[in-house]
């Protein structure tokens, strides 16, 4: 339970500490006096909103610092324990709020996050504020309530995720068919320039030696007239350069017996005679092997041409033309696992749908149940709130279905991520009246009575410590001001009870009365809360029944409302 909440230069609060007991604790005061301050200080130790507008004038930052007394078996220690966070069966949360819009967190000294105390909260204090009856005007939160009763939030939660997991293969999926559809659009295409690559038959360098082989067969004559007329000079011509040679050579000898120094000479000049009479046959063959040969010269003008088309088409080479054949050609490979990847996916995605159905089915069955014991809780509470005779009911909307074979047709008409169901509240509050929407014959009186009769119900099954009922009274007042009070006060065997109230009815019920008032001083506004012995009790309940004018009368009504 919230034992102890301490606020600091926090609005019109400029330092307020208040301990709080068991039970219901009636806080009450004139409209502005400040309690719903004290209920939205409440709030940002649950994570809220935080504003610098919260900082009171003249003060750097605003802090509140809330203690609690939990069970050391409660719920939150595995949490805090998860978090790191020591805990022996109190928890001190502080929050701070700077001029700057910064936060700090501190949970038991160890400082924290905002998720971090935004997940304790839930576990902490469930606030009822001045319009939360609203929410029973809003039929998509019907489904909610009913699964909190039963203690389905958990399973709706796994078929959420269960559904987005769905949703979100099932996305990938369609873009991969959407992919492969423009790929398999463009394959033809590909699997032409692969053939037409391949049919050529292409060789690296090939286009190099190619034009070498043009151009000899270009100038094939011009290449035998060298060759012959070189041949003739160093070979057959009278004055050929080996007829000189050998000339030189047999004169070369005789000097050789005149002196020894022309052997050197000698031996080169036999040398050249030998390797030029090798050059002259080559010629010979050379120019004996070269002819006219207009058909080949064809042959590789078209190979040179198609090289050229293929080189215009996929590459400014053979090598660049060979690597485009390999990327297409690995495409293709990549395409044929890609159509795997899509089997693949299309079978997880009907096993993930027909999953998600039958997870969808089962909680529907769950709802199904629990609702006509909820029925019956609402029914019950309501007659302990003055409004006997009231029938309640929930009406199951059935959402269209696409048939009985499990497709994406049938998943999208039939499920949301909540699952297959719609509920709406439906209520009879007077005798022999047709059950109709809650949304559109409650009354202002009625709704607040029926939040206080879903809170108490939820509440009983709940595992929060402390609820806050921010005005839960409005538009009631009388006798049924009073039965609410009761039940406010029955309320309080299970839980905490923090109830805001302007109604004498109510306020009599408390085991512990605050009064919040706003006051000067020193020329500043500034809001207190006291703890009210009996007479207090007595003047504020007197306050509350009779306004500024208090008579004996109405001292004396407060006292036999107290006493009672």
């Amino acid at each position: 339970m919230l034992d102890q909440l301490i606020i600091t230069d926090f609005a019109i609060i400029d330092s307020l500490s208040v301990s709080f007991s068991g039970g219901l604790n009636i806080l009450s005061g004139e409209t502005g006096a400040g309690k719903s301050i004290i209920i939205n200080a409440a709030n940002l130790i649950l994570g809220g909103r935080a504003s610098p507008d919260l900082i009171r004038t003249g003060a750097n930052k605003a802090v509140v610092e809330a203690l609690f007394h939990l069970p050391l078996q409660s719920p939150l220690s595995s949490l805090l324990r998860e978090m790191d966070i020591p805990f022996n069966g109190e928890l001190l949360i502080k929050r701070t709020i700077s001029k700057h819009g910064k936060s700090k967190v501190w949970i038991n000294g160890a400082l924290a996050t905002l998720q971090m105390i935004a997940k304790l909260g839930p576990h902490l204090i469930s606030v009822s504020g001045q319009n939360e009856h609203q929410i029973l005007l809003k039929p998509d939160s019907h489904l909610f309530i009913l699964d909190d009763f039963g203690g389905l939030t958990k399973d709706r939660i796994a078929l959420n995720e269960l559904y987005h997991d769905y949703y979100s293969l099932r996305e990938k999926t369609e873009s991969l068919k959407a992919h492969l559809k423009q790929e398999t659009e463009r394959r033809e295409l590909t699997q032409f320039q692969i053939k037409e690559i391949e049919e050529a038959q292409l060789v690296p360098g090939e286009d190099i030696e190619l034009e070498a082989e043009k151009s000899r067969l270009i100038h094939v004559e011009r290449l035998i007239d060298i060759a012959f007329h070189s041949y003739q000079a160093l070979y057959e011509k009278d004055e050929s350069v080996l007829s000189i040679l050998s000339v030189l050579t047999k004169d070369m000898d005789k000097g050789v017996t005149i002196d020894h120094r022309l052997e050197h000479f000698k031996k080169q000049l036999e040398s050249a005679q030998a390797q030029l009479e090798d050059v002259a046959l080559e010629l010979r063959d050379f120019y004996s092997h070269l002819k006219l040969d207009p058909k080949r010269l064809e042959e590789v003008e078209e190979r040179l041409q198609l090289i050229r088309r293929l080189k215009k088409k996929y590459g400014s080479s053979i090598e660049s033309i060979l690597s485009l054949k390999e990327e297409l050609s690995q495409k293709e490979y990549q395409l044929t696992q890609k159509r795997e990847d899509l089997r693949r996916l299309e079978t997880q995605n009907e096993e993930k749908g027909e999953y998600l159905l039958k997870q969808a089915a089962r909680l529907s069955l769950k709802r199904h149940e629990i609702a006509k014991k909820f029925e019956k809780k609402v029914e019950e509470e309501l007659h302990l709130l003055d409004m006997a005779g009231t029938r309640f009911q929930i009406k199951f909307i059935s959402n269209k279905s696409g048939g009985d074979k499990i497709s994406t047709d049938l998943i999208d008409s039939t499920l949301t991520a909540d699952g297959m169901d719609t509920v709406e509240f439906m209520i009879s509050p007077n005798v022999g009246e047709d059950l109709r929407p809650l949304t559109k014959i409650a009354s202002g009186g009625e709704l607040s009575r029926i939040m206080l009769a879903l809170k108490t119900i939820l509440a009983r099954s709940g595992l929060v410590e402390t609820l806050v009922f921010d005005e839960i009274d409005a538009g009631i007042g009388g006798a049924t001001a009073a039965v609410v009070g009761e039940k406010l006060r029955s309320l309080a065997n299970y839980h905490q009870i923090l109830g805001i109230t302007h109604l004498p009815q109510i306020a009599s019920c408390g085991e512990k009365h605050f009064l919040v008032e706003k006051k000067v001083s020193k020329g500043r506004t500034r809001s207190l809360i006291t703890l009210l012995d009996r007479e207090g009790r007595i003047n504020e309940i007197a306050r509350l029944l009779g306004g500024r004018t208090i008579s004996e009368k109405t001292l004396a009504h407060a006292r036999e409302m107290l006493s009672a």
